[in-house]
């Protein structure tokens, strides 16, 4: 029912100025709105909402990734633009020089924003 919808995700944060200079200047989003509680900025069709005030340390998984197209291009653009691109370390799961896993249901990589919490982008 809802898949005709537009989805909002919702990130925390505890510094929300840097969040936003991430998120605004960094990966591009538009901003919309700003109150005491979330930041809000467009992602393509979909929202990203920035959750003011978090106090819990930020999860060691993804909570937000983006479907997107060349991905090799977008992940060189992104390292231009002063993001990290994680390094896992596992054997079983070789990166490459981008940081880019190529899993046999398309390719991923993973970073984080200033608060820690883990983003990625992948192709499939």
């Amino acid at each position: 029912m809802l898949n005709s919808f537009p989805m909002n995700g919702f990130v925390p944060t505890k510094d929300a100025a840097r969040a936003r200079a991430f998120y605004e200047g960094v990966l591009g989003f538009e901003f919309i709105s700003d109150n005491e509680y979330v930041a809000t900025y467009r992602a393509g069709a979909n929202r990203i909402m920035l959750q003011k005030g978090a106090t819990l340390e930020p999860l060691q998984r993804t909570i937000v990734g983006w479907e997107v197209t060349r991905i090799r291009d977008v992940v060189a653009e992104l390292t231009k633009r002063g993001v990290t691109f994680e390094r896992l370390g596992m054997d079983w799961m070789k990166q490459d020089d981008l940081g880019i896993w190529d899993s046999s249901d398309g390719s991923v990589a993973w970073f984080k924003d200033p608060d820690g919490n883990t983003l990625s982008v992948s192709e499939h």
